[in-house]
């Protein structure tokens, strides 16, 4: 059973980083807020709604190519430590 005080604690969060980003216009404090909320209570609702605020600030303030950038290389970065070592590494495909 999931505990209330808890339930109310993070709401109370979620409340404070919402108005930092929507009344206040501090993205980058909301930005810090939802992080603190995922970080300390990722399995709650707000955790959720805290993940689509920051993939909403990330799209709005960081340019598409540096966004897609970045998850292609963290892409890479998992592919390579993941591979496991009976698994014949292929080489990389030109880049067209």
């Amino acid at each position: 059973m999931i505990n209330n005080t808890i339930l109310t604690e993070v709401g109370q969060q979620y409340a404070t980083a919402y108005e930092a980003h929507y009344t206040t216009k501090d993205i980058y404090k909301a930005f810090k807020l939802y992080g603190r909320i995922i970080a300390a209570h990722p399995d709650t609702h707000e955790a959720g709604y805290s993940r689509s605020q920051v993939q909403n600030i990330v799209n709005a303030v960081i340019p598409k190519q540096k966004v897609m950038d970045a998850l292609v290389e963290l892409g890479l970065t998992h592919f390579e430590q993941d591979v496991p070592p009976d698994v014949e590494q292929v080489s990389d495909p030109p880049l067209a």
